[in-house]
């Protein structure tokens, strides 16, 4: 009787349809300062998501916040997997396209995993954020955040279903030009999904056990006797060419392949065929040049602790940063360097190395936009100290031996008796779970406070004035209360974007013109076209003696010390009319009007 019973209950188990669980319930916790109380997304960002973990937030998100989420698929990978992208945004304020536009990417290398889920917690961050805190409501009716959580797919499958990936994508290459393709990649010789050190006993190695940790390998002093030698990671030749590894999947850069300052590889290492030669990159791009409104953006990456700016190589060549564009870069990467404790302001070129043909190149100096590349992950996370990088002792004292794989003797093909070990490939330049989400957070702020400060234009100050013979002055003013200009000096150097446009509506336009000094009277007449004035740029409120801080407007802006140069004066005569609406629109500076009382 009993186990019918059991029987009966597991059946009717099956006829139960599956529920959905989104909010908690709210007598079962409180509010934490900053975060969202209850979230109908639930996400826990203590792991990694895999590919089908990405769609499924995604999509959630979608489905919870449709008035703010939309996704797509904007291309394919080498292997076919689908390149998504989160556009968010307040639909109900504006068509996301005309507002100023913030991109995010991550996991451009397949080996840098967690910028994918610092894009993702953005997202998720402003969604539900949306309907508890002001700051976020207004800034989705001002700007829209386009998020690609990952722009390489198929390095992440590899890395989340095998063993570790090349840097690249998996376009097969022939890398030691042999003839056959990707014959030769690393081994998993102990079935884990891992690949370890390899060490062996040798008498005459140059290593020993580190006596008070035995984990560790550490060189012996000169004269001293070793006890093991270090081959290199798992794998065997499985070719017979007398080499380990040579060539395995991918081993291109995708970080060299963007058609700004790009060069060969025999000058650039890693840089394939062609500008743009992989699917991944060719489908960012071709959706960045669709939405022109872009005019900030983020590519994380891992590690060091890097807030990243260019240019990337030395002298810049075709994308040397005028003055206000430095100016606004480092103010904003300062700020960075506040809200990301361990992070550093750092110029490629200057404090890294030399890029050729790099995402952050190609996107100032071919879109015009103001780029950072954060280098996630810096050791200083460990003990918050920048002197104590000891990974066995964070291991042993914050993960319990999680991130060591312990040695394990096995049978080498060539080698014979060895031993494999060491850390996972999810430590060392990747978070550990208990630190992944508040790096999210502070990287997430760090991409908040960017697209606050994309340009924000308003309408000021429009005054009718009588004129003799029926005629009418009209003045007004625009103004860019945030630091970013409407065009950088890239976008100023090579017209990448058109003008910004100041329209007036009501009567018949004689004539238009820029006030130059409203002091002198000194203005400029445009003749063709009056009713539509062409202003090259709206700059920003930079060099006003603001700090860049949090202040000012809660993020910093408006204006300081009396300073006009982020306000651009225009002045018509018409003829007719009593209501003057002035309309401004720029493709990187959204659009805002005013009408005269």
């Amino acid at each position: 009787m009993k186990r019918a019973i059991i029987t009966s209950i597991t059946a009717c188990l099956f006829l139960i349809p599956s529920i959905r669980v989104q909010s908690q319930n709210a007598e079962l916790f409180y509010k934490a300062a900053g975060s969202p109380a209850n979230p109908k997304v639930q996400v826990s960002w203590n792991k990694y998501n895999t590919n089908q973990g990405i769609a499924d937030i995604c999509n959630r998100l979608a489905r919870a916040y449709p008035d703010l989420v939309s996704v797509e698929s904007i291309g394919k990978s080498v292997q076919g997997r689908d390149i998504w992208l989160l556009t968010v945004s307040d639909k109900k304020t504006m068509d996301p396209g005309l507002k100023p536009g913030y991109w995010i990417d991550g996991n451009i290398h397949s080996i840098e995993i967690q910028g994918t889920e610092m894009a993702l917690y953005t997202a998720w961050y402003l969604c539900e954020m949306y309907n508890e805190n002001d700051f976020i409501k207004k800034l989705l009716g001002e700007k829209t955040f386009y998020i690609a959580p990952t722009i390489n797919p198929d390095g992440r499958e590899y890395f989340t279903s095998m063993t570790i990936p090349p840097r690249s994508g998996l376009a097969p290459r022939d890398n030691d030009r042999d003839g056959l393709i990707d014959e030769d990649g690393a081994d998993d010789m102990n079935g884990d999904k891992q690949l370890s050190q390899i060490r062996r006993k040798n008498p005459n190695g140059q290593f020993i056990a580190d006596p008070k940790d035995p984990r560790r390998m550490i060189r012996v002093e000169p004269g001293q006797k070793g006890e093991y030698e270090i081959l290199g990671s798992e794998g065997i030749d499985n070719d017979g060419d007398g080499q380990i590894n040579e060539d395995g999947p991918g081993s291109y850069d995708g970080n060299r392949d963007w058609g700004f300052n790009w060069e060969p590889n025999y000058i650039q290492s890693g840089a394939d065929k062609y500008p743009f030669t992989f699917p991944e990159h060719q489908a960012m791009r071709d959706f960045v040049v669709k939405h022109r409104n872009i005019a900030g953006s983020q590519s994380f990456h891992n590690s060091g602790g890097m807030i990243l700016r260019g240019p990337s190589i030395q002298s810049g060549y075709a994308e040397v940063f005028t003055r206000a564009d430095e100016t606004v870069i480092n103010e904003i990467g300062k700020t960075g360097e506040k809200i990301i404790p361990g992070y550093k302001l750092l110029t490629i070129w200057r404090d890294l190395y030399t890029v050729w043909g790099g995402e952050l190149d190609w996107m100032y100096g071919a879109m015009g936009c103001f780029v950072y590349s954060n280098e996630l992950w810096t050791p200083y996370l460990m003990f918050n100290d920048s002197t104590n990088s000891d990974q066995y002792e964070f291991d042993r004292l914050l993960l319990f031996g999680d991130a060591f794989i312990p040695w394990q003797k096995i049978n080498h093909p060539l080698y014979g008796e060895v031993e494999i070990g060491g850390f996972t490939k999810n430590f060392g330049r990747t978070h550990p779970g208990f630190l992944l989400e508040a790096d999210a957070h502070r990287n997430a702020a760090f991409c908040i406070y960017n697209a606050y400060q994309l340009p924000k234009l308003e309408v000021r100050d429009i005054r009718v004035k009588n004129l003799s013979g029926g005629l009418k002055e009209v003045s007004a003013t625009i103004e860019n209360t945030r630091m970013i200009p409407t065009h950088s000096g890239n976008n100023l150097r090579y017209k990448i974007d058109p003008p910004d446009y100041v329209y007036i509506e009501g009567g018949s336009v004689i004539a238009g013109m820029i006030v130059e000094n409203a002091d002198l009277n000194i203005t400029r007449e445009q003749k063709k076209n009056p009713q539509r004035l062409e202003i090259p740029n709206i700059p920003g409120y930079l060099g006003s003696g603001t700090t860049g801080g949090f202040g000012g407007g809660f993020m910093g802006g408006g204006s300081f010390g009396g300073s006009s140069s982020n306000r651009v004066n225009v002045k018509w005569i018409v003829k007719g009319g009593s209501k003057y609406t002035i309309r401004v629109e720029s493709v990187k500076g959204g659009r805002a009007s005013a009408q005269s009382e």
